[in-house]
């Protein structure tokens, strides 16, 4: 008969083994944007968002290059950009890129369209680094915007800025387009939700873009950051990779309008407001911690 082993024999052996082959606790990295502290010694040295018009069209349809990159100053555990595109107050697609250990990450896309339109584009960049058992992150956004002229009367034609008399008429055209559309869609939005806007600083997200260099009102740039890169986070899970319904199903954010961003001006909480294409209201609420 074998003679059984002590249960303390055992274990002093299971410990022996753990102490050979420690753990790792660093989590699998993994396609998502998560806030961690801001670190200040870690700078974005390169990012941009850019737009622009490819000059033939094809089966009556143009097209836009649509691109986008950044670069840290030194490797992070894990970057990520994605980046949003608007027309005349919709979503048109969006764009989205992780590596982990690098530096840089550069996208491109070709998107077709055709009519003329307003075109908007905003992109966050993302850095998540781990020092030791520190984890922080860096951040910045980038944005750019095109007038596409696309009509039956004049060649096909793109600007940043107006110049000439017709392009000056254009953006006043398309500009009270894409503004009267939305203005309708937040009273819509305010009404439903029985929200009273007085109470919030209001912004759609591509003018996020101002607050790359200056604070929310009465606040530092340290705590604008940090609600701003949990505002990404909200935005990422619950937005950009799909919209949850009341019924619990997820809906592609594809056709929803530019999103609504409210900020209580007490700095209690923030809300996400956007119409889906299908015309159900969606109201996202995220608690600002003090």
């Amino acid at each position: 008969m074998r003679k059984l082993v002590p249960i303390t024999m055992i274990i002093a052996a299971f410990l022996c083994i753990i102490s050979l082959f420690p753990f790792s606790f660093h989590r699998p990295t993994k396609e998502t944007i998560i806030f961690f502290p801001i670190n200040p010694h870690v700078k974005f040295h390169d990012a941009k968002t850019k737009l622009q018009l490819q000059p033939r069209k094809r089966e009556g349809k143009y097209s836009l290059l649509w691109s986008t990159s950044s670069s840290l100053d030194r490797n992070a555990y894990l970057r990520q950009d994605i980046s949003l595109l608007f027309a005349d107050g919709r979503l048109v697609d969006r764009l989205s890129k992780w590596k982990n250990n690098v530096q840089t990450l550069v996208q491109e896309k070709k998107v077709t369209a055709k009519d003329s339109h307003l075109f908007q584009t905003i992109s966050f960049h993302h850095g998540e680094l781990h020092e030791g058992n520190a984890i922080t992150s860096s951040q910045t956004m980038t944005s750019d915007y095109l007038y596409v002229i696309d009509s039956p009367y004049s060649p096909l034609a793109s600007f940043h800025r107006s110049t000439t008399r017709d392009e000056k008429e254009w953006q006043k055209v398309l500009n009270k387009t894409t503004n009267e559309f939305l203005q309708q869609k937040a009273q819509s939005l305010l009404s439903h939700f029985s929200i009273n806007s007085q109470q919030y600083y209001s912004f759609y997200l591509p003018d996020l873009i101002i607050y790359n260099e200056q604070p929310l009102p009465d606040l530092s740039m340290e705590k604008t950051q940090e609600i701003l890169g949990k505002l990404w986070e909200g935005i990422y899970k619950s937005y950009f990779l799909g919209i949850k319904k009341e019924d619990g199903s997820i809906l592609s954010p594809i056709g929803s309008t530019i999103p609504l961003i409210l900020i209580s001006k007490d700095y209690s909480h923030l809300m996400v407001l956007t119409e889906t294409k299908d015309g159900e209201k969606i109201q996202l609420i995220q608690q600002i911690s003090s």
